[in-house]
C-alpha cells in the first residue's frame, strides 16, 4: 500500500504535540496515525473521534475542557487526515480498515479501557461499529459510554438526505477538492485565515486526498451495500447494549438530524435521559460550540457514575 505523509512544518501550532505511533495497514505494512491528547494520564478516557474532512484539529477547544474536568481527552486523527498516513488510492480505503486501524490505536496501542467515545460524522460511523464489534468480540469493558454527535451508523435502508447526495456529488467531481471550504460549508462560525489554513494543512495537494474523497463513497447507501451487513449486526447488538448513550446533535445539521430520534429510541442506554441541543451550530459542532459539547460530556459522565476505574470527573458550574 503506497501511502503519503504530510510534512510536519504544515501544520500549527494549536497547543497540543501530536503523538505517533504505527498501526498494520491490512496489507503486508504498516501507516502511522497520530493523536494529541490533554488531560490527567491516569483520567477517565474520552477518545474523541473526527469525520470527513476534518481532523484533530477540530477538537482543539474541547480538549481544556475535559482535561480540567479531570478526563484525559484523546483525539486522533483518522487514517488518511490530519497527521496521519494517507493511503494513496481510494480502493485502499474500506469501512472495514477505517474501523480496524482505529482499533488496533486505541486498543492495541494505547490499551485504552473504560471509554466515553465521543463521535461526530465518520468518527459515529467507525466508533459506533467498533463498540458494537468490541462488545461482540468479548471485550465490553473497553468501553463505559457513547455520546453520539451529529453521526448515525446508516445501513442503506433509509435513503440519505438530499443535501448529503450533494456533498458525495460535489467531491467526487470536483477536480481540486477544496477541504476547508468543505468543512467551512458545515460550520455556522466563519473561519478566520489561520482556520482554513488549519484545515487544508494535511492536504499538500490533491494526490493526499484519497481519504477525503473515499469517505462518502464508503458509506452504505443500499441494502446490498458491502458494509450494510456489518452494520445492521452492529444495530443488533448495539440495540440490546444497555451502554450510558447520549445523544447531543446541534440544531442546525440538516445532515444527520433524522439520525438523533432513532438512537434516542433504539439505544437502551438513552432512555430516559436528558438528550440537550447544541444551539447556534451546524454539522461539525465542535468548530461552532466545543466548549458547550465539551460541557455536555463532563455533565452526562458524572450523572451516568464514573467509569469501573479512574478518577470522578468534576461537574463545570
Amino acid at each position: 500500500m503506497l501511502s503519503l505523509r504530510t510534512p510536519d512544518e504544515r501544520f500549527p501550532d494549536f497547543g497540543f504535540p501530536p503523538h505517533y505511533a504505527s498501526v498494520p495497514d491490512g496489507d503486508g505494512g504498516s501507516l502511522r496515525m497520530a493523536w494529541i491528547e490533554d488531560g490527567p494520564a491516569d483520567g477517565p478516557v474520552v477518545l474523541l473521534l473526527h469525520g470527513e474532512p476534518s481532523w484533530s484539529y477540530l477538537y482543539r477547544t474541547m480538549l481544556p475542557v475535559l482535561a480540567a474536568a479531570g478526563f484525559r481527552a484523546i483525539a486522533p486523527d483518522l487514517v488518511g487526515f490530519g497527521r496521519s498516513d494517507k493511503p494513496a488510492a481510494i480502493g485502499d480505503h474500506s469501512y472495514a480498515r477505517h474501523v480496524e486501524w482505529v482499533r488496533a490505536l486505541a486498543f492495541d496501542v494505547l490499551d485504552l479501557r473504560d471509554v466515553t467515545l465521543v463521535a461526530q460524522d465518520w468518527g459515529g460511523l467507525i466508533g459506533l461499529r467498533l463498540v458494537a464489534e468490541t462488545v461482540t468480540s468479548g471485550h465490553g469493558d473497553r468501553f463505559a459510554a457513547v455520546v453520539a454527535a451529529n453521526t448515525g451508523l446508516p445501513t442503506g435502508d433509509v435513503d440519505m438526505p438530499a443535501v448529503w447526495w450533494e456533498f458525495r456529488r460535489a467531491v467526487e467531481k470536483a477536480p481540486e477538492l477544496d477541504v476547508a471550504r468543505l468543512v467551512q460549508s458545515g460550520c455556522r462560525t466563519r473561519f478566520t485565515p489561520e482556520v482554513r489554513a488549519a484545515y487544508d494543512a494535511p492536504f499538500p495537494d490533491e494526490t493526499y486526498k484519497a481519504g477525503p474523497r473515499a469517505m462518502p463513497l464508503l458509506v452504505p447507501t443500499r441494502p446490498d451495500d458491502p458494509s450494510t451487513e456489518a452494520n445492521r449486526a452492529a444495530w443488533a447488538t448495539l440495540a440490546e447494549l444497555d451502554l450510558p448513550f447520549l445523544c447531543a446533535f446541534s440544531d442546525g445539521d440538516p445532515i444527520t438530524a433524522a439520525m438523533e430520534p432513532v438512537l434516542r429510541e433504539r439505544m437502551p442506554g438513552a432512555a430516559g435521559r436528558e438528550h440537550p441541543t447544541i444551539t447556534g451550530a451546524g454539522h461539525f459542532l465542535q468548530e461552532d460550540a466545543g466548549p458547550a459539547l465539551a460541557a455536555e460530556v463532563v455533565r452526562f459522565r458524572a450523572q451516568a457514575g464514573p467509569p469501573h476505574t479512574g478518577r470522578t470527573p468534576e461537574v463545570p458550574r
